[in-house]
């Protein structure tokens, strides 16, 4: 489902299109995509032209000239991804060269994109949970679709996702599911898979397991946190632009994370730690699941993230005093029972 207008409080499901007879399966699903969300996905471009000419001092067109030198490891390694980005342009009356550049927009920004997160992952007998704030500035949040993908021959997916992106947060019909933190270390590769596009190789995965190794097998181009599950379990990955260090499950079944590197890596890799409360953050997600006993439940996961303390700079964040990224949605999945609950905008209102 993707919302036919800017929402408010809450997402609807417009008609969908007459099918394209003469797109393949792949183009088709871009196609739906940049036909429903045709308004957001223009206004996502317009919100990432003005951002990156004030990070960056670059203008979409030096951005879409950056983004299409990924072109070639995309045409040659995941042609799929490249039809559906293909379809979506299409569907959005854009160019291919728009679309790119907004998959791969982390990358394009050498891994100093400032938006922040805190996620957690906990596996219990009854429950396998996994959640997270996903905080960005606040004038992206019109532009945020519940996006629904079904193929052939791999699980459904179910991610709330920036218009255009065809890889973000959520989970499968397989009980797999993804969460991302920002970090902030510079480098890229462009042999390397972009950012986002990972985070879609992990959505259409049937175990956490053979997401990892896929994702082994390419390497991720720039720095990011991927927070993977399964109904079995769940595992970090901290991705730089030329390593991958593991985070395993802790002796509660739980992994947590923020947007700053929690070990070492490799030399030349330098943390910037870029939002000093997200040392804060960690600490505080880690007191309150101590506080919530030995038997996770949807509930109190989602409670704990309209945790306020530090405010602004909260795990429930908001985009004041000087803070420049509010809380835009929460979501808290359990992947054992094929489930999910969304709020979009801060959990506390």
């Amino acid at each position: 489902s993707i919302p036919s207008k800017p929402p408010s409080s809450h997402l609807i499901t417009p008609k969908k299109p007459p099918k394209n007879k003469n797109l393949n399966p792949k183009t088709q699903i871009g196609h739906h995509h940049g036909t429903l969300a045709r308004h957001q996905i223009h206004s996502s471009i317009t919100f990432y032209t003005n951002l990156f000419l004030t990070t960056t001092k670059l203008s979409w067109e030096a951005v879409q000239t950056t983004a299409l030198e990924f072109l070639p490891i995309i045409r040659k390694h995941w042609p799929d991804y490249l039809e559906e980005m293909k379809g979506i342009a299409q569907g959005a009356n854009k160019t291919l060269a728009d679309i790119i550049a907004l998959n791969v927009r982390t990358e394009i920004n050498f891994g100093l994109f400032s938006d922040g997160c805190t996620a957690l992952s906990w596996h219990h007998n009854d429950s396998s949970i996994l959640a997270q704030n996903w905080d960005w500035m606040t004038e992206q949040k019109q532009n945020l679709l519940l996006l629904t993908i079904h193929q052939q021959h791999k699980p459904t997916i179910k991610m709330v996702t920036e218009a255009g992106l065809i890889g973000k947060i959520g989970s499968n019909s397989a009980g797999v599911g993804v969460c991302l933190n920002a970090i902030r270390a510079q480098g890229m590769d462009k042999m390397r898979m972009p950012c986002h596009l990972g985070l879609r190789l992990v959505l259409e995965s049937t175990s956490r397991e053979e997401a990892t190794n896929a994702l082994q097998k390419y390497g991720i181009a720039s720095s990011c946190h991927m927070l993977i599950a399964d109904a079995n379990g769940s595992i970090g990955l901290e991705w730089s632009f030329k390593d991958l260090q593991v985070l395993e499950m802790n002796q509660k079944g739980q992994v947590f994370h923020s947007n700053h590197y929690l070990v070492a890596h490799e030399e030349g890799v330098v943390d910037t730690v870029w939002l000093e409360d997200s040392k804060v953050r960690i600490k505080r997600i880690q007191e309150i699941c101590d506080g919530l006993g030995d038997e996770p439940t949807m509930e109190g996961v989602q409670s704990l993230f309209k945790d306020e303390k530090n405010y602004p700079y909260a795990i429930c964040r908001a985009e004041e005093e000087g803070n420049h990224s509010g809380t835009l949605f929460n979501i808290v999945m359990d992947l054992k029972a094929r489930k999910a609950t969304v709020i979009l905008g801060r959990p506390t209102t």
